[in-house]
C-alpha cells in the first residue's frame, strides 16, 4: 500500500492496527471499537457480564442465544472438531483454567484438580446447537481463543467493506486480513528468537494467522495451546502459520497444526507452515512464501 492512514486502537485484551487507503470516519471508528466491544461482551470468559460466563455459571444449564453474526464461529469448530477428532474443542475452557489461565489470571496451576480431572465434556457431544441457539444442561467453560480473534478480523475488514473502504490491512495483534492491489508482504517471526524470522509471504485478498506455544506460556510447559481430547498444552509442534481466505479460518487451522497432521485437514483450502519442537520446519506444497531455514523438513 502505498498511501494509507491508521487507526490503532484497543481491544478483546490486545492491540489493533488498522491500514486504509482513505481516512476512517469518526463514525466508522466508532463503529468498529463497538463492534469489538460487544464481541467481548458475548465471548470473552473473562469478563462476568458476558454469555459465556452466563453459560459457565448456569448450574443447571439453559438455553443461550448468540448473534447469528457468530454462527459461522460455531460452524467452524464443529468441522475443526471432527476433522480433529476432537483435539481442537473449545471446551478446553476449563483445562485453561485449572492450568492457570483462569478468570483472575492466576497463572498458578490447581495441580490436585488437574490430576483428578477425568470426565472431559466434548463439543459435538456435550451441547445441542440449532444455528445460533445453544443449549446446555450443565455449566460449560467455553473458550473460542483458537479462531474468535480472526472472526472478528473478518468482522471488521466488512465493517470496512460497508463503508466503500477498497485497499486496507486489518492486523489484529498478528491476526492478518489484507484487501487491496499488490502484495503486502509478511515476515513469519520467529517463536523463540525475537526480533527474527523465518521467512516472508506475500498477501493479496487473503488472511494470514500464526500460534505459537511461546506467545502465552506462564510456567514450564504451561501455555495456551491445548490438545481437547486429553485437556493437556501440546509439546511436539511450537510454531504454525497458515493463509486462507479469511482470517477465521486461518486462525482456527493455525490451532490446528500443533494437534493434527495437515492431511486430516484437507476438507480446508489453505497453506502453511509449522516449526516442531526440534527446530525443524515442514510447509505445504502450495506455500508461496520464501523459508530461510537450513534444517528443513521435504514439503508435504
Amino acid at each position: 500500500m502505498s498511501a494509507y492512514t491508521t487507526f490503532v486502537f484497543n481491544a478483546i485484551g490486545t492491540g489493533w492496527r488498522l491500514e486504509t487507503d482513505q481516512p476512517l470516519s469518526e463514525a466508522s471508528r466508532h463503529q468498529i471499537r463497538a463492534l469489538a466491544e460487544d464481541f467481548d461482551r458475548v465471548w470473552s470468559r473473562f469478563r462476568a457480564d458476558s454469555l459465556i460466563t452466563r453459560v459457565a455459571t448456569a448450574e443447571r444449564g439453559g438455553r443461550f442465544e448468540f448473534p447469528v453474526r457468530d454462527v459461522r464461529l460455531l460452524d467452524l469448530y464443529d468441522r475443526l472438531a471432527v476433522a480433529t477428532g476432537g483435539a481442537v474443542d473449545p471446551l478446553v475452557g476449563r483445562d485453561l483454567e485449572l492450568l492457570g489461565y483462569d478468570t483472575t489470571y492466576s497463572l498458578v496451576p490447581d495441580e490436585t484438580a488437574v490430576r483428578g480431572r477425568r470426565a472431559r465434556d466434548a463439543w459435538c457431544s456435550a451441547l445441542r446447537r440449532h444455528g445460533a441457539t445453544v443449549m446446555t444442561d450443565r455449566p460449560m467453560v467455553i473458550d473460542v481463543g483458537a479462531a474468535g480473534k480472526g472472526h472478528l478480523v473478518d468482522l471488521i475488514t466488512q465493517s470496512l467493506v460497508d463503508v466503500g473502504i477498497d485497499s486496507f490491512v486489518v492486523n489484529g495483534s498478528g491476526d492478518l486480513r489484507h484487501r487491496g492491489p499488490g502484495d503486502y508482504v509478511v515476515g513469519l517471526e520467529h517463536p523463540t528468537l525475537r526480533g527474527r524470522v523465518i521467512g516472508t509471504v506475500p498477501l493479496r485478498n487473503s488472511a494470514l494467522c500464526a500460534s505459537s506455544t511461546t506467545r502465552r506460556a506462564w510456567g514450564e510447559g504451561l501455555h495456551h495451546v491445548l490438545d481437547g481430547r486429553t485437556g493437556c498444552p501440546v509439546s511436539a509442534v511450537v510454531a504454525s502459520w497458515v493463509i486462507a481466505a479469511d482470517t477465521m479460518t486461518a486462525d482456527g487451522l493455525a490451532t490446528a497444526l500443533f494437534v493434527s497432521e495437515p492431511a486430516d485437514l484437507s476438507e480446508f483450502e489453505f497453506s502453511w507452515v509449522r516449526m516442531l519442537a526440534d527446530g525443524r520446519v515442514q510447509w505445504s506444497n502450495n506455500f508461496a512464501g520464501e523459508l530461510f531455514l537450513g534444517l528443513q523438513i521435504p514439503r508435504h
